[in-house]
């Protein structure tokens, strides 16, 4: 079978809401009351601050620490059948403690306050199996907002937008899958922890993925004209 093109138009899955979700989303203000004094403080980096980017065990010791290099994990964390991984290294261990001391793959500078914004950007934890005929993917999300979410997919690509939580996080990712789906087939269901994917294979093979690794960075010439990554 020819695999279909990844840039076809991608569709809206039919969506659902869960038992579970429907309380909580009553009880969940719309709208955020961050007073004057909280966002004054949330501009202050204090001694002892942790740096917020994933994987990184550092704190602010002082402006000296604004000089260091940060080592990050950029992608997102993964649990599948005992092991446990990051998207952007892939370094697979079914210890916990030794996910948590791996060392970032991604170097940059210390991000020690998030900035708050109507939708703040945020990374879930997504796990997956498979039966014979579909795929299930479940996104650990507490609270979706569905009215504010949707996932949307092609036979080969899946794009997922979740608006999440009282601070209304977002999670937004692209994944180029590694079979193929039937589209029309496919659904999703928003629960009161998750956001669960109902992917229907468009034939009954096994993936060995869920998604296929992102391609490499392009490779720029310097003046000698070497290549050297971007």
């Amino acid at each position: 079978m020819i695999r279909p093109d990844e840039n076809d138009p991608l569709v809206r899955l039919k969506s659902s809401v869960g038992s579970s979700l429907t309380p909580l989303l009553s009880k969940l203000s719309l709208e955020k009351k961050d007073s004057v004094a909280e966002s004054e403080a949330d501009t202050i980096v204090t001694v002892g601050t942790s740096c917020k980017n994933a994987g990184c065990r550092q704190s602010y010791q002082g402006d000296h620490s604004n000089l260091e290099t940060c080592f990050y994990h950029s992608g997102f964390p993964i649990f599948h059948e005992g092991m446990k991984y990051w998207t952007c290294c892939q370094r697979k261990t079914s210890d916990f403690a030794n996910f948590l001391e791996q060392q970032g793959c991604t170097s940059g500078v210390h991000l020690w306050i998030k900035k708050k914004t109507e939708e703040a950007q945020a990374s879930c934890r997504y796990d997956w199996y498979q039966t014979g005929g579909s795929v299930v993917v479940s996104i650990f999300a507490k609270v979706p907002i569905p009215d504010r979410s949707y996932v949307e997919a092609n036979p080969v690509k899946l794009h997922l937008h979740i608006t999440f939580g009282e601070d209304h996080a977002v999670y937004d990712q692209t994944m180029l899958l590694h079979g193929v789906i039937d589209v029309e087939k496919s659904w999703v269901q928003f629960l009161g922890t998750k956001v669960e994917l109902n992917l229907k294979k468009r034939e009954c093979v096994s993936w060995r993925m869920l998604a296929l690794p992102p391609p490499p960075k392009p490779k720029a010439e310097d003046g000698n004209g070497d290549t050297e990554d971007v």
